[in-house]
């Protein structure tokens, strides 16, 4: 059977990132820039043949310019040495009709490690231009310092300012391409 290729539509989709602030309140980043390559054999993803995402680094907004730069440094993610982020889909196991497990690799400043989100799959629908969509919400988290994204402080009171665990959430909107 041969396979479809699909690419995301940056319109109507977003790719977030949730951390707790000395551990009270959480904020919330995006990436303004990334993309998305999906090869697969059936309408419902199960045998993708390639899952590959990347995200430009440089693009990253907190809605804080300082916090911004601050991300951007050798302190986390070093744009300047690491332009990108990418996970690449190994698998894609299905749960339940529309719940699934996305196994793939995920390199955050040159490191790569195993990595599993869990995917929920919204449908597929033809949209008013004529164009097919396939949606999907993903969700997981990771250790930033299992990616050398070490930086800490702590405050007077002991409080650490960021915490360890990152939350990952993203909505994708994907276009099948002729």
């Amino acid at each position: 059977m041969a396979s479809t290729k699909w690419s995301i539509d940056p319109a109507h989709s977003e790719i977030q990132f949730k951390v707790k602030h000395l551990m009270i309140t959480t904020v919330t980043g995006y990436f303004q820039k990334f993309d998305l390559e999906v090869e697969a054999e059936e309408e419902d993803f199960t045998k993708a043949t390639k899952i590959v995402f990347t995200a430009d680094v440089d693009s990253i907004n907190t809605n804080n310019e300082q916090r911004d730069t601050h991300l951007k440094s050798a302190d986390f993610f070093d744009a300047a040495n690491h332009e990108q982020l990418r996970f690449e889909g190994k698998n894609l196991e299905k749960a339940s009709d529309d719940e699934y497990k996305l196994n793939g690799d995920l390199t955050i400043r040159g490191t790569t490690k195993p990595v599993t989100v869990n995917v929920e799959f919204g449908g597929i629908v033809v949209d008013p231009y004529g164009q097919t969509k396939a949606g999907f919400t993903v969700s997981g988290k990771i250790n930033r310092k299992d990616y050398g994204l070490t930086w800490s402080a702590v405050t007077e009171a002991g409080s650490v300012v960021v915490s360890d665990e990152i939350k990952l959430h993203a909505e994708i909107q994907l276009v099948k391409q002729a």
